[in-house]
């Protein structure tokens, strides 16, 4: 069985540790490899190391820096097929799906060419008599990056990309159910002229992650993952001494409007809520209709589309909805809150638990489910279920269904479908929700934009790519300088204050 390594100064290193993970095919449920778990003593020897290589790094032009992310994304291209396969393989997600994961990362790449821009400081001229200021940005040294299973390409793009380009060594520490894609990235980096050492993958679980947290040398810690590892990221890294941007779990609402087109916003809400399994912290997992008849209106529509949707393994080619879930104990953790659903009084419209895939009993695939008469005490409304499940919850009007957003703990992404432009601005305007959609069901902005949420669903300051990214991987300097005249006015003996 093959062993995943870690990728250390540029090479591919088995780590020393006797603890295992298992990489699993989650569309037949069968081991299809093995990774080490590092130790914190290979954390930290990974992070000397690094710490070496940023000097060097650090101090090189940021346009040579650049033309390393110029060839990186060349690189990315011509790899895109064989990337998405290893994306496909560990986490299960279809093809085209696939490919979207890692061309959502190649976007930031792409931004990250022009980091020059981005890196400039600022000037002021003429301060006081003689005096000029200007401010620098300057890398932090070796950052570190925690990313999670769903995304395995994009993630680490996001973090890796900012990072290096200002100037950093990086330590990435992937999922452990999703290490390869990771790897694969890091070789394709030394190809396009990073040097040895200012990335390095290192493979594990929480000793790792707890490793990075406690290690001097790592000024900042990036996360993705769920509310309460992302709380306790950010509360250790801060307290000790760290930049932290650790972004947590969701529960995305759309709002469906009495004038909206039901059909498009049908179509948006399949899209939105099933395409990856759900395994998206941007995925819509709550409709909110206002008024009874948009509500029946808008379930006579989903139940069809839902129940046409098809279920299988990536190999089943590029007509597949959505794929397996990640693991065996996700899938039982959504059917347990499908069965509380039921419990709690909801109407299970569209039932996925019993769903079978012929040849693939052991995969751990979830059936489509649809839920209407959800309300808000339910578990399956509380909680964030990261899988194929729409709840559809009924409002009776519009500042009942804007509250219920309000009042969520989680404030990642939402949406609205209207026809009408006051609802829309005064939706965007008064929710408090860090990505917003008006008839776009899925808000990730675009790379030269920035990526983040609000309440429960982020922890820190700055957000993620974008201007932001290249603020949190730096930290500013600021010089006050003045030249007092010498040779060209002959000396003089008096301290001038400044006017």
């Amino acid at each position: 069985m093959d062993v995943i390594k870690n990728y250390i100064d540029g090479q591919m290193v088995e780590s020393s540790s006797s603890r295992t993970a298992d990489v699993m095919n989650p569309a037949t449920g069968e081991v299809q490899a093995q990774v080490r778990l590092s130790s914190k003593d290979e954390l930290d020897a990974a992070v000397a190391k690094a710490a070496e290589a940023q000097k060097a790094w650090g101090a090189t032009n940021p346009q040579r820096r650049a033309r390393v992310m110029m060839k990186f994304g060349q690189l990315i291209n011509q790899h895109m097929d064989e990337l998405a396969e290893l994306v496909s393989r560990e986490h299960g997600k279809t093809l085209p799906d696939a490919r979207g994961d890692v061309q959502r990362g190649l976007e930031v790449i792409e931004v990250c060419m022009g980091a020059p821009h981005l890196l400039k400081g600022e000037h002021t001229n003429d301060g006081g008599p003689g005096i000029d200021l200007y401010s620098m940005r300057q890398p932090l040294g070796v950052v570190a990056g925690i990313t999670p299973f769903n995304f395995p390409a994009m993630i680490p793009l996001w973090k890796m990309g900012p990072a290096l380009a200002s100037g950093n060594a990086m330590i990435l520490k992937p999922s452990e159910r999703v290490p390869s894609t990771s790897l694969r990235l890091a070789e394709l980096l030394q190809e396009a002229g990073l040097p040895d050492g200012v990335l390095q993958v290192v493979n594990g679980d929480k000793e790792v992650v707890d490793a990075i947290l406690d290690n001097d040398t790592i000024a900042a810690v990036g996360f993705v993952g769920s509310t309460p590892i992302a709380q306790y990221i950010y509360g250790r890294a801060c307290s000790n001494g760290k930049r932290a941007q650790c972004f947590g779990g969701a529960k995305n609402h759309m709002i469906i409007m009495p004038d909206a087109d039901l059909d498009k916003a049908a179509d948006a809400l399949v899209g939105a809520g099933y395409g990856a399994a759900g395994e998206r912290c941007m995925a819509i997992s709550v409709a909110v209709p206002v008024g009874a008849e948009t509500a029946d209106r808008l379930v006579e529509k989903l139940v069809p589309r839902v129940e046409k949707l098809k279920v299988g393994p990536y190999t089943a080619g590029d007509d597949v909805d959505f794929g397996p879930v990640i693991t065996a104990q996700a899938k039982a953790r959504i059917n347990g809150l499908i069965d509380s659903g039921v419990e709690q009084g909801a109407k299970l419209v569209v039932d996925g638990r019993g769903f079978q895939l012929q040849g693939y009993e052991y995969g751990f695939f979830c059936g489509p489910s649809l839920f209407d008469n959800v309300t808000p005490e339910m578990d399956i409304y509380r909680e964030e279920i990261f899988g194929p499940v729409l709840s559809q919850v009924r409002m009776d009007s519009y500042e009942d269904a804007l509250n219920l957003i309000i009042e969520n703990d989680y404030g990642n992404g939402t949406a609205i479908y209207t026809a009408d432009g006051d609802t829309a601005r005064d939706f965007a305007h008064r929710v408090n929700v860090g990505m917003v959609g008006i008839n776009f069901p899925i808000p990730v902005p675009l790379s030269y934009h920035t990526f983040g949420g609000w309440k429960k669903s982020a922890f820190g300051d700055l957000n993620q790519y974008g201007p932001d990214a290249f603020r949190f991987y730096t930290k500013t300097k600021t010089v006050t300088a003045r030249w007092f005249s010498g040779i060209k006015e002959g000396g003089e003996f008096n301290f001038k204050a400044m006017d």
